[in-house]
């Protein structure tokens, strides 16, 4: 049995943050479902990344070039058939679990980010164009992202929440979510068909993070790096066990809801002094999903371990956040340069898959 079917029985799901015509057309993906990958993250990055140096997009692109199409709308023309595609081969595992997994993600133009009617707009689109069950739409949790995010839920539009790196972020998007599915149920809509992740980003928190304790002269600061991301996604899920767990969600449960699924990003590891594996073997627990680039599956696959180990040391992590509070570093404020930050990649990235499309 693989890694990843031993850390489906501590209740996590493990996604690849990767899409490409070659995974689809080699039996790439098939093979990785096969292995227990259960669903499938994109962003513009990756999209870049496929077209610009993958052989199976020369013909589609040639045709659709000489349209009078707009480079978006052949953008889109390009990656939908392969999103649905994707969709198709986790649809097995998607009706396995009876809509808790087996989901493709695919994200409205980061030029939308502080754009809710446009957002919305966008997401209603790409999810009847697209016109599979499990499908989720992303969006980032900007103010204006928050918005979208309630009322494409309330139209019962499944959603991954991306760009979270702060506990004000999990706490924002938890609070989207389920003023969303509120909205729904009171217009009559059935919440067991919605499904949502809260994307947490891990490593660039910790590049943030350490290069700003770099310069900190207090003793045992140093000590401090290469723990923040690990703190927080533990911190974050114990207020997801709260949040979802507790009394207050007891209703909306009974109505059909279910719980926004805690989802930990960015979890290739940057700094090759640390373990290629620091954002997933501390991070496996119940009702989570870890999505993971290439490199970081593959080492998992070759040498991970499995074990519950998301609820341990949550005493340590307050005592991490306390400890940078105290070197003067305001976790909240490095949550909103990340995103700041991440939006402004996301934009350069869209921008160049754009332009290969003119």
């Amino acid at each position: 049995m693989s890694a990843l079917h031993e850390i489906r029985k501590f209740g996590q799901q493990i996604w690849l943050d990767n899409l490409t015509r070659t995974l689809l057309a080699e039996g790439g993906l098939q093979s990785l479902v096969a292995d227990g990958v259960s669903g499938v993250t994109t962003n513009p990055a990756i999209f870049h990344k496929a077209i610009a140096g993958g052989r199976y997009y020369e013909d589609d692109l040639a045709r659709l070039k000489s349209e009078p199409l707009t480079a978006e709308s052949r953008y889109e023309a390009l990656v939908i058939p392969d999103v649905q595609r994707a969709c198709e081969i986790l649809a097995p595992v998607w009706r396995a679990s009876r809509g808790s997994a087996g989901y493709v993600s695919l994200e409205v133009s980061p030029a939308l980010a502080h754009d809710a009617a446009g957002t919305v707009a966008a997401g209603i689109r790409l999810h009847r164009a697209v016109g599979m069950a499990n499908l989720l739409i992303k969006v980032p949790a900007t103010p204006a992202g928050l918005d979208a995010i309630s009322q494409l839920i309330a139209t019962g539009i499944s959603v991954n929440v991306t760009l979270m790196f702060s506990l004000a972020h999990v706490d924002a998007v938890a609070e989207a979510y389920l003023t969303g599915v509120r909205s729904l149920i009171r217009a009559g809509g059935d919440p067991s068909h919605v499904f949502s992740v809260a994307s947490l980003f891990l490593s660039r928190v910790d590049s943030l993070v350490d290069k700003a304790l770099e310069v900190k002269t207090e003793i045992g600061s140093q000590a401090l790096k290469g723990k923040t991301a690990v703190a927080l996604a533990r911190l974050a899920y114990q207020r997801y066990r709260q949040r979802f767990h507790g009394a207050a969600f007891e209703q909306l449960r009974a109505a059909g809801a279910q719980p926004q699924f805690m989802l930990w990003a960015s979890t290739g590891t940057k700094n090759p002094a640390y373990s290629d594996l620091l954002y997933v073997e501390p991070l496996i627990g119940p009702e989570t999903v870890n999505t993971l680039p290439d490199g970081t599956l593959a080492a998992l696959i070759d040498h991970g371990e499995a074990a519950d180990t998301l609820t341990l040391d949550v005493d340590a992590a307050e005592k991490q956040f306390g400890d940078l509070a105290h070197a003067g570093i305001d976790l909240t404020e490095v949550g909103e340069s990340l995103q700041a930050d991440g939006l402004v990649q996301f934009s350069q990235s869209f921008d160049q898959l754009l332009a290969l499309m003119a």
